[in-house]
């Protein structure tokens, strides 16, 4: 492990600065490529305006002829919590404005994902009776054949998505996705539920020139923005200034009360307070038990939770999800005890053939092998898939990547050198996933290795982690921990992580899984400083050595009525 630091441009930092900005935040945005202070305005104004999304004054068109005619629409969403947020906006903003709608969710182990043919012939059979228009909502872009599927049924598509498109388009009514090729909309990292917010904000001015709504009357549809944030964040899409601002809002929102109930019912079963909620508790607390509900179970339950406004239903659908996501943790557990037992025997330092990690078994669980690929590549920093048997008889393999090795680029390249071996495949930059038949995992293993082989340079493949240098003294209190808290941290914004060289005085296992240590920082000449800090390594057991130099993240811990500040050992350098 390497740490990296974190160069803030001079002059960003200077200008932040003298805008009123704190001296340290001012540092860490100009780290974080932000240039003037207008960049950190995170009010609703100075959202990108819809009209810059192809698409979505067509789309609105479109809506709003169905919703004047009475026609049935359909949204089609995506298993995860992207998908579940993007359903639960579509579905409240379009009920809103007058829409007859309702919606169907593939399910990951029948139908697969996105709007397939088999997904058409279930709204085919919807209870509501054949919809006039399916809308999708993050998916959709690679729905070639299910589109044409649904047209031929007399079935109109409105796609709204954000990942990368194919060479082939579907033949969909409208397509909206800054991703499309001609769309000039700035924010190319919009997630899912972004863009059914933008559809929605097109659709609402387009009903207000047709004299529906006026300024007084309109739907408020800030009220959906802690949706748009919980999808936003849990997504990991980059944190640019458009979606910060997005997240930025719905936070707000959270904090002041003004919560959907399944939002707020979220928050009480993962034992967090809306009124400090902030990025990292979307991310890793609420996030992973919507999650668990499409990788384990049926995402209804996660789409019903966020679209109730039955405080108590609400509650009771939180709890359930919440179970799904403590038995997915046991699963995970277990499937990544074994992958790591298969890595021992493979030395991937000297193994020329291990640039990239392929890794199945029989008896894994095809729900959680992206989470256990996202571990095992940060464990070992190389490209990962993780393998697992699916219903039909195939092998569905969820992969996650490391800086400078594009994944479905590579999916890309292993399908034009192997033909037939990829039955399907798609995704990003970072994450992918694709289809092999039953007898096609060495041949894949081999080919991917050989893709990365020739790709990765080997300093590429040393962990690095970027740091954001010493913390003085006088900023290590309770209340700096809380004023780097309130901001918006994540993807390509990353949450401040500071590194310091300590001496440790104390150190002890807490529950036998988490080590608690108290340190002293050094200063440049290796003196110990008098205070003492407490610092948590979660998941660790390893004790660590008398000194160290450590990266951490700053947090406030209240024992007994006192507040104090409390170093977080995110990793330890050599």
């Amino acid at each position: 492990m390497q740490f990296l630091l974190r160069q803030p441009a001079p002059r960003a930092q200077h200008r932040l600065q003298e805008a009123g900005t704190h001296p340290l935040l001012a540092q860490l945005f100009a780290a974080r490529g932000v240039k003037e202070a207008a960049e950190l305005e995170l009010r609703l104004a100075r959202l990108l305006p819809p009209a810059l999304l192809k698409g979505a004054e067509a789309a609105a068109l479109a809506l709003a002829e169905a919703i004047a005619r009475g026609e049935r629409l359909l949204i089609v969403a995506d298993y995860d919590c992207d998908g579940a947020t993007a359903c639960a906006v579509g579905l409240r903003g379009l009920r809103a404005m007058g829409a007859t709608v309702s919606y169907l969710v593939p399910n990951r182990f029948t139908t697969g994902y996105g709007l397939s043919p088999a997904v058409v012939d279930l709204a085919l059979q919807h209870a509501g009776g054949k919809p006039d228009w399916i809308v999708t909502v993050d998916n959709g872009i690679a729905s070639v054949d299910g589109v044409a599927h649904a047209k031929a049924h007399g079935i109109r598509v409105l796609v709204t998505d954000h990942h990368l498109p194919g060479d082939t388009l579907p033949e969909a009514e409208v397509i909206v996705n800054p991703n499309q090729p001609g769309c000039a909309f700035p924010s190319k990292s919009i997630a899912g539920v972004g863009v059914m917010f933008y559809v929605l904000l097109a659709l609402r001015s387009e009903l207000r020139r047709r004299g529906v709504f006026d300024a007084a009357n309109q739907p408020r549809l800030d009220a959906l923005l802690d949706l748009v944030a919980l999808g936003t964040v849990a997504d990991v899409v980059r944190l640019d200034a458009n979606n910060r601002l997005l997240v930025a809002q719905g936070l707000k929102r959270m904090r002041e009360g003004r919560l959907q109930p399944g939002i707020a019912a979220l928050l009480q079963v993962a034992g967090r307070e809306a009124e400090r909620v902030n990025s990292a508790d979307l991310g890793f607390a609420l996030g992973p038990r919507i999650n668990a509900a499409g990788r384990l179970a049926d995402m209804t339950v996660g789409i019903e939770c966020l679209s109730t406004d039955d405080p108590a239903r609400a509650l009771e659908l939180a709890q359930l999800l919440d179970s799904f996501n403590r038995e997915r943790r046991g699963i995970e557990d277990g499937i990544k005890a074994e992958a790591l037992a298969m890595l021992d025997g493979l030395d991937l330092g000297a193994d020329t053939g291990a640039a990239a990690i392929s890794l199945f078994a029989p008896n894994w669980h095809e729900g959680v092998i992206g989470i256990v690929a996202g571990r095992i590549k940060d464990r070992e920093h190389r490209p990962t898939f993780v393998f697992a048997p699916a219903e039909d008889g195939t092998l569905r393999g969820s992969g996650r990547s490391i800086a400078g090795f594009h994944l479905r680029d590579a999916l890309d390249l292993v399908s034009k050198r192997e033909p037939g071996l990829l039955l399907r495949f798609g995704g990003h930059a970072m994450a992918a996933g694709c289809a092999l038949a039953a007898d096609g995992f060495e041949r894949f293993r081999h080919a991917l290795n050989q893709v990365a082989g020739e790709w990765l340079e080997p300093a590429m493949l040393q962990r690095r982690l970027e740091v954001d240098g010493p913390l003085p003294a006088q900023w290590l209190l309770p209340e700096m921990a809380v004023l780097l808290g309130a901001q918006v941290w994540g993807q390509g914004f990353a949450a401040p992580l500071f590194s310091a060289r300590v001496q440790v005085r104390q150190q002890r296992l807490i529950g036998e899984r988490h080590l608690k240590t108290k340190v002293r920082l050094l200063d440049a000449e290796g003196t110990p400083g008098n205070a003492l800090f407490d610092l948590v390594a979660w998941g660790r057991t390893e004790f660590l050595p008398d000194e160290a130099r450590i990266a951490y993240r700053l947090e406030s811990n209240t024992w007994q009525g006192v507040t104090q500040v409390q170093l977080v050992l995110e990793a330890v350098e050599g």
